[in-house]
């Protein structure tokens, strides 16, 4: 017999990147007396992990729970980048509604429209949190039309057209049913949770039955499984059966050794869980995403959406550069070994190969802004590596014929700079489907273009559009190959010998082109230490020094002024480098270098091709 839990709520909070979800749960948190009047609380206390405070982005979901009038409500906190969008699609799984907050001045953006897409598949109810209404630029109305028709576009139900809209400034943490009214609380929105959010149901008596949506790691405890309990209830050291409803094969009989809930911003340890009650499970080593926990006596699966497939790899391997295993404290290819297949333990997108080379890792991911957080964190734990530039994965379809991932490309930006955009990613295969007036003298320009073609655009883009623009993309369909990309035009200056870079061999330098190290910093041959204004790559000593002669005529010794060199964070040396060079990472700097670093065997190689 199926029963509603009407003292639990399970909701997760979904949005386009930037529009406040991380901030709401803070208020969330705050106004249910989760923390003690006079504790001191970090801004975004959800995102836990340094990179994710620093571009203040959310990477991984996280989960924490608030009780109000009685009634605990599971808030789930999702990615908003397309990038992290596998996580998006599994957090779904676990919860009876979602709540959609959209900016009160950008209004419906790519992936506003991507995860509700999502939701909406999963028939789930949706309340709507018109946030930031106190910009000054809020545009209130406008934006709760665009979502209804969303709405619409999605084929949304009588009853989901029906939603509830909240209009919200979470920063100052006030919200109301009319945007001309808002109140200094959260109540609001707390009540239409409670009113218009499904309690969860399931059969109390039935066989155990809990799917596992996401998975946690923690040192002492290895993985730890987080889920719903759909059916039954779960007990500490109860035996149960592990089965996936995409591996028919599976089926392997364990015992639960801890069982926790959320509570705040801590897990809680229980005895026993019921219906509906969020959960994580530790003491299961090989407990996968998608894995379902049964009662040994009603083995039955839960299906579950399969995790999108990576659509961009790169090699990671040994640094064998001459300046090698100088700074970095992990650098043997055991310890990049290790690391990669660590990740795999709570990254369910990422993909690691062996190859034919012990030194080489083939390493997949949904996208640049994936790879390069693995790439930091790896960089800040004191590992010491070089990658390759990014390149897409081909597949071939039924036909034999050779596809490629496209994108969906959603561009703003100031009128006057569309021409040059349009003109960039057209060079790049993308083609114009769309193009509307925004507000503010901007237009919303809508590309579909081949994934390959926005590698290494991005950094273009921003000095194309002075820094005004505004560019999302979201991964759209396999389609067939649609021919060669020329991705750089220039060339790169490359250093000639090793030593350290002079003065006076930069100052001959700078007139070529543009320098990525001012004076005083180790080269070594075969490192590319700037970009040349033309398209070849040319060599230059850069530690070369000033013959000195006897002769000393006024005016000639007066000093040599250097241009600030340009300085590549990581993003921007990911995009720069090319398909015969390598970026060189250790805890203290980035190279670009050259695969092959002698100059002989480097121009064979190249008349080879």
């Amino acid at each position: 017999m199926k029963q509603k839990r009407e003292d639990i709520r399970n909701i997760a909070i979904i949005a386009h990147v930037d529009h406040g979800k991380t901030t709401l749960v803070d208020e969330l948190l705050k106004q249910s007396g989760v923390f003690r009047e006079n504790q001191e609380v970090a801004e975004r206390v959800m995102d836990s992990n340094d990179i994710e405070r620093e571009r203040g982005i959310t990477i991984l979901s996280k989960n924490t729970a608030v009780t109000y009038k009685g009634t605990k409500i599971n808030i789930v906190d999702t990615p908003g980048h397309a990038d992290f969008g596998g996580e998006v699609e599994r957090v779904l799984k676990m919860v009876d509604g979602a709540i959609l907050v959209v900016d009160a001045f950008e209004g419906v953006m790519p992936q506003t429209k991507f995860v509700l897409k999502k939701a909406m598949a999963l028939k789930l109810p949706v309340i709507v949190c018109v946030n930031k209404v106190d910009r000054p630029e809020a545009r209130c109305v406008d934006v709760v039309d665009e979502v209804l028709e969303l709405f619409m576009d999605l084929d949304a139900s009588d009853k989901q057209l029906d939603c509830p809209f909240i209009f919200a400034s979470a920063k100052t943490g006030q919200s109301g049913l009319d945007y001309k009214n808002i109140t200094p609380t959260m109540e609001p929105l707390f009540e239409s949770i409670l009113n218009f959010i499904p309690a969860p149901e399931g059969d109390p008596d039935a066989g155990t039955q809990v799917l596992i949506s996401t998975i946690d790691y923690n040192e002492y405890v290895g993985r730890i499984g987080v889920g719903k309990i759909e059916n039954g209830s779960v007990k500490v050291n109860q035996e149960v059966v592990i089965v996936n409803a995409h591996e028919p094969d599976k089926q392997k009989k364990v015992k639960i050794s801890a069982l926790y809930e959320y509570d705040g911003l801590q897990k809680v340890n229980v005895k026993e869980a019921g219906i509906g009650a969020i959960v994580a499970i530790s003491g299961i080593s090989d407990i996968h995403i998608g894995d379902t926990l049964c009662s040994p006596e009603d083995i039955r699966p839960i299906p579950f959406q399969k995790i999108s497939e990576p659509t961009i790899a790169m090699q990671f391997m040994v640094n064998d550069s001459p300046l090698a295993g100088q700074e970095g404290k992990y650098v043997t290819s055991r310890h990049l070994r290790d690391r990669l297949f660590k990740e795999l333990n709570t990254d369910v997108s990422l993909r690691v190969e062996e190859t034919d080379s012990t030194e080489c890792f083939k390493v997949s991911g949904r996208g640049e802004l994936h790879l390069s957080v693995l790439i930091e964190n790896m960089r800040r734990e004191g590992y010491e590596f070089a990658v390759s530039k990014a390149e897409v994965l081909y597949r071939t379809d039924s036909k034999g014929r050779k596809t490629e991932p496209m994108e969906l490309a959603y561009v703003d930006v100031p009128e006057e700079f569309s021409g040059t955009v349009i003109e960039k990613l057209g060079q790049r295969k993308g083609e114009l489907q769309n193009m509307t007036p925004i507000t503010g003298g901007y237009v919303r320009l809508e590309f579909s273009i081949p994934s390959r073609g926005l590698i290494g655009y991005r950094g273009e883009f921003m000095t194309d559009t002075k820094g005004n623009g505004i560019i999302n993309t979201i991964f759209d369909e396999y389609a067939p190959y649609k021919g060669d990309i020329q991705y750089r035009k220039q060339g790169s200056l490359i250093a000639f010998e090793s030593g350290e870079s002079v003065t006076y061999g930069l100052f001959n330098a700078q007139e070529r082109g543009t320098l990525f190290i001012g004076p005083g910093e180790k080269v070594y041959s075969g490192m590319i230490i700037g970009q040349n204004g033309k398209p070849e790559d040319v060599e230059i000593n850069v530690c070369k020094t000033k013959h000195l002669t006897n002769t000393r005529a006024s005016g000639s010794d007066e000093a040599l002024r250097l241009t600030p060199p340009k300085i590549l964070s990581l993003e921007q040396a990911l995009e720069f480098i090319d398909t015969d060079e390598l970026l060189e990472i250790t805890p203290e700097t980035l190279r670009i270098r050259k695969k092959i670093l002698d100059p002989t065997l480097r121009k064979r190689a190249s008349f080879k091709k």
